[in-house]
């Protein structure tokens, strides 16, 4: 059974902005809104501001390169940041510190 979150993003990284699309769920009701976000400490903190206004609990994020090490510096703090595949803890990709 695959884990359905109710107030979830998916982070697009690239080099110059980060495409955020939100989910939320409320009964049968799917609501969906995409934003971007330069990738300047700025854009970022405004990333984190929205995400965690909408109550958001869990991020996934695709990146290539070394792209999505800022942006993960600033989330992890507050979201649960998957990266890459999202799947059990045992197959998420985390960072060593």
């Amino acid at each position: 059974m695959k884990t359905l979150h109710k107030r979830c993003a998916g982070l697009d990284v690239h080099k110059a902005e980060v495409v955020a699309c939100l989910r939320l769920i409320s009964e049968r009701k799917v609501e969906r809104e995409v934003r971007r976000f330069p990738t300047t400490t700025q854009g970022l903190l405004a990333l984190a501001e929205w995400l965690e206004s909408a109550r958001c609990t869990h991020v996934a994020m695709e990146a290539t390169g070394v792209y999505w090490k800022p942006v993960w510096h600033i989330l992890r703090r507050t979201f649960c940041v998957d990266l890459g595949e999202c799947g059990t803890r045992e197959e998420r990709a985390w960072p060593q510190e």
